[in-house]
C-alpha cells in the first residue's frame, strides 16, 4: 500500500464546531484535540489541507470576504495548512468541485503534487466520504450529532473523534492493498495533475493558479447565484443546517444587515444525509 502523504479535512463539524453559514471569525472554535492531531500529522511529514463547500456564498448569506476571514482564523488556530480548496456554489449550480463530486479533492491533491490514492479525507457527513471515493482517496468519517445513522453505517472507516481518526491514519490503517482506482472523470470533472516532488504550502488567502483569491476553478453557476469563478478558500459546501445549539433553522425575513434568514431553497436532505 502506498503511504499516506496527505490528509484533507472538511472544515465545519470536523476541524471546527459547526456554525451554519458562519461569517464571523470570532465564532471559530476548534474541536477538542484538533491542534494536537494536526501537529502529529505534520511531525510525520504528512501534508494537511482543507476541502470545504461554502454554498452560503452562492445563497447570499455570506460574502467572499467573510469566508476568507473565517478561513484565515481557522488557519491561525490550526494551520498552517498546505492547501485550501473551496467551492462557493450551491447544490443546483452543477459545479464539479462541490462535494460529493471529487473536484476539490483532485484539485487539492494536484496543488500539493500528491496522488489522490495517497490521500485520506476526514469529514463528518456522507458527502465527504463519497467525494473521497470518487477521487480514489481513502476516507474516515468522524460522526457528529448531525451525522445520519445510515451515513455512519455506510462509511468504510469510522472514528469517534478527530484525534482518534488521526491515530487510525498514523497507526495501522484498517485498509489493506492499494486504493480502488478512481472512477473515470465525468463531464466537467478534471483529472488529477501529475505528482512531481514537493510543493510549497498554499495558505488560506493565497491566489490559486487562475489568479483569483481561492477561486473554485469552475465558473458554473446559475444567473444571479453566487460569485462564479472568483470565490475564496472556504468550507466544503453544505447548506445551512439546523443549529446544533438551538435546534432551530433560520426564520423567514432578513437580519439587520440585510442577509436573508428565511428557509434556504434546495435545503431538502439528500440521500447521504443533511442538506448540502
Amino acid at each position: 500500500m502506498s503511504p499516506v502523504r496527505a490528509v484533507l479535512f472538511d472544515r465545519d463539524g470536523t476541524l471546527v464546531h459547526d456554525v451554519p453559514y458562519n461569517a464571523d471569525p470570532d465564532l471559530v472554535r476548534p474541536v477538542d484535540g484538533a491542534r494536537e492531531a494536526l501537529d502529529a500529522l505534520r511531525a510525520r511529514g504528512i501534508r494537511t489541507g482543507v476541502v470545504t463547500n461554502q454554498s452560503g456564498i452562492a445563497r447570499g448569506l455570506l460574502t467572499e470576504a467573510d469566508a476568507r476571514r473565517v478561513n484565515r482564523r481557522v488557519d491561525e488556530l490550526l494551520g498552517p495548512f498546505d492547501v485550501w480548496a473551496v467551492c462557493p456554489h450551491g447544490p443546483d449550480d452543477g459545479c464539479p468541485c462541490r462535494k460529493p463530486r471529487p473536484g476539490m479533492i483532485l484539485r487539492a491533491a494536484g496543488r500539493i503534487r500528491v496522488d489522490p490514492a495517497d490521500c485520506v479525507v476526514v469529514g463528518d457527513i456522507g458527502t465527504d466520504v463519497e467525494a473521497a471515493r470518487r477521487a480514489g482517496a481513502r476516507a474516515v468519517l468522524v460522526p457528529t450529532p448531525e451525522t445520519r445513522p445510515e451515513e455512519t453505517s455506510a462509511a468504510p472507516h469510522v472514528a469517534p473523534d478527530l484525534p482518534a481518526a488521526v491515530r487510525l491514519i498514523l497507526g495501522t490503517p484498517p485498509w489493506d492493498g492499494p486504493a480502488a482506482p478512481r472512477p473515470p472523470t465525468g463531464p466537467g470533472e478534471e483529472a488529477p495533475p501529475g505528482s512531481a516532488g514537493p510543493a510549497a504550502p498554499v495558505p488560506a488567502d493565497a491566489p490559486p493558479r487562475d489568479g483569483t483569491p481561492g477561486a473554485c476553478p469552475h465558473g458554473v453557476r446559475r444567473p444571479g447565484h453566487g460569485p462564479g469563478p472568483d470565490a475564496p478558500p472556504d468550507e466544503a459546501g453544505r447548506v445551512r443546517r439546523r443549529s446544533p445549539r438551538t435546534g432551530a433553522t433560520a426564520a423567514a425575513g432578513a437580519d439587520a444587515e440585510g442577509r436573508p434568514t428565511g428557509p434556504v431553497p434546495g435545503a431538502e436532505r439528500p440521500p447521504w444525509g443533511r442538506p448540502v
